[in-house]
């Protein structure tokens, strides 16, 4: 099984993911990851990525998509926000991937957003984001205004259905 969960900035995608994927017994990948070094050098500095930007880092999470699908799945925290960005993590998959789409409103992400450390995208970007989002028609959605672990059981009462 191939799960994807996304959502914009401060979310929960990562903490969510890794939780999930403990629960399930399969890897958690972080997108994140696999941004090449000009992509966090532009998120840090606040300028927003373009759809080219995008794009190798797309192509670099579908290959590991398709390499966990051949194992025993994998759980990947990935924005995500646009359909072509889903549908390109699609490409070349034999299974249809299990979309988690956490929900929040931009007041709440963006006080999550004040008490993360650490992390390179600065929260000015958080409004980019909201406006690339196109949410999505074919994925569970689940709020951000509940617990992790409430959310993550809720999840897998979802896609055990």
């Amino acid at each position: 099984m191939i799960i994807v969960v996304m959502g914009v900035t401060g979310s929960g995608k990562s903490t969510v993911g890794k939780l999930l994927a403990q629960r399930l017994s399969i890897p958690f990948i972080e997108g994140d990851d696999f941004h090449p070094a000009e992509n966090i050098s532009k998120m840090s500095q606040g300028i927003p990525l373009t759809d080219e930007d995008r794009y190798p880092w797309l192509q670099s999470l579908s290959t590991e998509l398709k390499l966990h699908e051949k194992k025993d799945g994998v759980v990947l925290a990935c924005s995500a926000l646009k359909e072509d960005y889903r549908e390109r993590l699609q490409l070349g998959l034999t299974q249809p991937i299990v979309w988690i789409y956490l929900e929040g409103t931009e007041e709440l992400i963006k006080e999550r957003l004040k008490q993360r450390q650490g992390h390179f995208m600065p929260d000015s970007l958080l409004k980019s984001q909201f406006a690339t989002l196109e949410k999505p028609s074919h994925a569970y959605c689940f709020s951000i205004e509940r617990r992790p672990e409430e959310i993550v059981a809720d999840i897998i009462k979802t896609i055990a259905q």
